[in-house]
């Protein structure tokens, strides 16, 4: 990972980010671990997360915690960020990240489909935050990073349960940074552009949609997972202490 700039505040803080153990999130995790944070993080990919937790244990200040949980799930989604607590100290820092980009085609959507893959990409963004949100407010603030997509900015149309979340997202953000902000609770979302994860590689790069994206962008270069963190740790720190209800796009200039 490219070397990041240091933020002296989240030496010891409590971290929670969501889906932490694979892709974008394994940047996540790594990143703000790297900057001396307590880092706990949920996800449902239990192989992955453990290799990532000892991967990165001797080269941090603090073992993340990685806490097995499917989000679908909310008692075990509440639960996770109880222990969380309990492991590292009121949460102070929450980065939403997880989701899950299935492709589906509007004639074989059913109610069931619908309501799962919201379930995942929107439903607990909304219970981490009001988990977290009291124990942010008796410490004095916190940050909250959500992640939505520039999917439905593009009006991509082969994933429409996914960029209705994604879009919901955006609400819910502005919503929660208009409820929080006077408890010095700051709420921002990010959208990356097409990030060269090793799902995205295996299931739909091709060398024709790359080139493609990559000519649209200012900067000519692939998208890769750790550039997501700078900006999260950003929204994240003092650095951005009047910055709120905003949505940062990180996708290379392609918009």
């Amino acid at each position: 990972m490219a070397n990041q700039p240091s933020f002296p505040e989240f030496q010891n803080a409590s971290v929670l980010i969501t889906g932490g153990g694979t892709g974008i999130g394994a940047a996540l995790t790594e990143g703000f671990a790297a900057q001396g944070a307590r880092v706990a993080f949920i996800d449902i990919a239990a192989d992955a997360s453990e290799e990532l937790v000892e991967r990165l244990a001797p080269r941090v200040t603090h073992r993340p915690t990685f806490l097995h949980a499917d989000l679908r799930d909310v008692s075990a989604l509440r639960k996770a960020i109880s222990d969380a607590s309990t492991a590292n100290g009121p949460i102070t820092v929450l980065v939403n990240n997880a989701a899950l980009d299935d492709r589906h085609e509007i004639e074989t959507v059913d109610e069931a489909y619908w309501e799962n893959n919201l379930a995942i990409n929107l439903r607990p963004q909304f219970f981490t935050i009001q988990a977290v949100a009291e124990g942010m407010k008796q410490a004095g603030g916190g940050a909250i990073v959500n992640f939505t997509s520039t999917s439905f900015m593009l009006n991509i149309g082969d994933m429409p349960a996914y960029t209705t979340a994604k879009a919901g997202i955006v609400g819910l953000t502005k919503g929660m940074a208009g409820k929080l902000g006077p408890h010095n609770i700051r709420v921002n979302a990010i959208a990356p552009g097409w990030v060269m994860t090793e799902r995205q590689k295996k299931l739909w790069v091709t060398e024709e949609g790359l080139a493609s994206m990559i000519e649209r962008q200012c900067i000519k270069q692939e998208i890769q997972p750790e550039d997501m963190v700078g900006p999260c740790l950003f929204l994240a720190s003092n650095a951005a202490r009047m910055v709120t209800a905003q949505v940062l796009i990180a996708d290379g200039g392609m918009l």
